[in-house]
């Protein structure tokens, strides 16, 4: 467990230098340390634009008309409200945690403080796998997306120019990952606020030709397509979509002022999945019959068939297609730029909490953890050419592995933060105490993670059902690897779970100096 912060009787050091503090883990570096330290550069509209790029991507742009086809436009805005609702509840636990403790190391600091050691290195490596995976994925669909306009030049080539372009980015302070963040998101925002304006003027006959109204909702057979069996699939299909959403707590240990912009982003997740993910689903439901076979398609080189095409060619707008291809090339990048950030401060704090090599703690003189930016480039390298040279099948199960570490991590967060919340009241201190709140405690953690159970559960129940051995053992082999990670750490280190008494709760310690001097 971390050291606690020096007390006020020790003499305070050399104010023209104060002393490095790691926001990895919260303590203090110690000295001669200050160049292996990240720094806060990371402003209030970064933040902001960071917590709402998670939550938009290709799951909205391309794969949402996959779900509407499969349970209705009723049965899919279920499904996403519910799944939001999950969302919120996980980000407000979350928000609690980042803005009392705002390290970099976020989900696997507190799981370590909270849980238990061995907990916090499982949830680590899995996050940091989980993210670094996925960067190497949409490399690949970056690639993919570039053949639209350039289909004489291999994929392969674009995902090595993107790879190095993310790379660059990141390599040269977390202030230039926010900006190129901020911008990337900024351009989903502004398609997703068309989208839903021109869907609205065509329901109501201003845009466009023969607008259906809502006639697609009149029939409730057609509305709740396929009942609940339909509405738990795409229930697990919208879960993916929302990964990264939780990306807004591992940014915490780079901002400026988390204690005031954790709580402003996490106050306003739930209501951009309403609009952007409810408002979206309701104008497709409403322009596009969910058994249009364009809806089927749900990979990002169908981007003629998205329904944020077809709804644009619908009114009127004959580049819709390049505009689409553009936005969701966005995206991508986005995605790829957040992953590569994120996957990278969780390896530069795991080395900094001792759960992986040294030489990922190091950082630059403008604070970036460079060697490990680098092994994790390294990993979409290595993923994107093995998709190249025709590995086809080990990529797809690296994927699947992947997808299912993101939920494990979620319910990491609600476990951290119910346990969190005991352990801060056992040591007497009070809920007003807090820099933010989760106003549903416990019921919030709690819930969040039963509907975790059920969507780890539930990833192939059909394959489970119909006996398919292999595309179970695909789907399902993420939680025996996070378990033997857990167990193997466990049995090695002999790690308890913490008492709650014993917990470690303090914030970095210069960051109330550094707060209360931005004021």
């Amino acid at each position: 467990m971390t050291s606690m912060s020096r007390t006020s009787t020790e003499p305070r050091p050399d104010t023209t230098a104060p002393p490095a503090i790691s926001l990895a883990t919260g303590v203090d570096a110690g000295p001669g340390k200050p160049d292996n330290e990240l720094k806060r550069g990371l402003s209030s509209r970064h933040l902001q634009m960071i917590a709402i790029g998670g939550a938009i991507g290709t799951g909205l742009f391309v794969a949402s008309g996959g779900t509407i086809s499969q349970a209705g436009p009723g049965g899919a805005l279920v499904a996403y409200a519910l799944v939001g609702l999950m969302v919120f509840l996980l980000m407000q636990s979350l928000g609690e945690m980042a803005a009392k403790i705002p390290v970099a190391g976020s989900f696997q600091t507190f799981a370590t403080r909270f849980v238990s050691p061995s907990f916090g290195f499982a949830i680590g490596w899995n996050y940091w796998f989980n993210w670094a995976i996925t960067v190497a994925a949409e490399l690949v669909a970056a690639g993919i997306i570039m053949d639209f306009w350039f289909p004489s030049v291999p994929g392969w080539v674009w995902a090595g120019v993107f790879l190095l372009v993310l790379t660059g980015l990141n390599a040269l302070s977390a202030k230039s990952f926010g900006e190129s963040e901020f911008w990337l998101s900024l351009i989903k925002v502004a398609a997703v606020v068309l989208f839903l304006i021109a869907g609205v003027l065509m329901i109501f006959g201003i845009l466009g030709d023969n607008s259906p109204g809502l006639s697609n909702w009149q029939d409730r057979e057609d509305v709740f397509h396929g009942g609940w069996v339909s509405i738990i699939s795409v229930f697990m299909i919208a879960g993916f979509s929302f990964q990264g959403t939780e990306l807004v707590g591992v940014a915490a240990g780079e901002a400026k002022n988390p204690r005031r912009e954790v709580p402003r982003a996490i106050r306003t997740v739930f209501w951009r999945i309403m609009l952007f993910y409810i408002g979206a689903i309701f104008i497709i439901g409403c322009l596009v019959p969910f058994t249009d076979p364009s809806l089927l398609a749900s990979g990002e080189a169908d981007v003629a068939a998205s329904p944020f095409t077809l709804v644009f060619s619908r009114a009127g707008i004959a580049f819709a297609a390049a505009l689409m291809n553009a936005v969701i090339l966005t995206a991508i990048l986005s995605a790829g730029n957040s992953g590569l950030y994120a996957s990278t401060r969780m390896l530069y704090s795991m080395a900094h909490d001792g759960k992986a090599p040294k030489i990922f703690g190091r950082t630059n003189s403008r604070g970036v953890p460079i060697p490990a930016l680098l092994a994790t480039a390294a990993v979409g390298l290595f993923g994107f050419l093995s998709a190249i040279v025709g590995q086809g099948a080990a990529y797809a199960w690296l994927l699947n592995v992947s997808g299912l570490c993101g939920f494990i991590v979620w319910a990491g967060i609600a476990i951290s933060h119910y346990r969190f919340r005991r352990g801060f009241l056992a040591q007497g201190n009070k809920t007003s105490d807090l820099p933010y709140r989760a106003a549903l405690f416990p019921i919030g953690p709690l819930l969040a993670f039963a509907v975790l159970i059920l969507v780890i559960a539930g990833q192939n129940y059909e394959a489970v059902l119909a006996g398919r051995g292999m595309e179970v053992l695909s789907s399902y082999i993420g939680l025996p690897i996070f378990l033997g990670l857990w167990l193997v750490h466990r049995f090695v280190t002999k790690s308890k779970v913490v008492p709650l008494l014993e917990m470690d709760l303090t914030a970095p310690p210069g960051l109330e100096d550094e707060l209360a001097s931005q004021r």
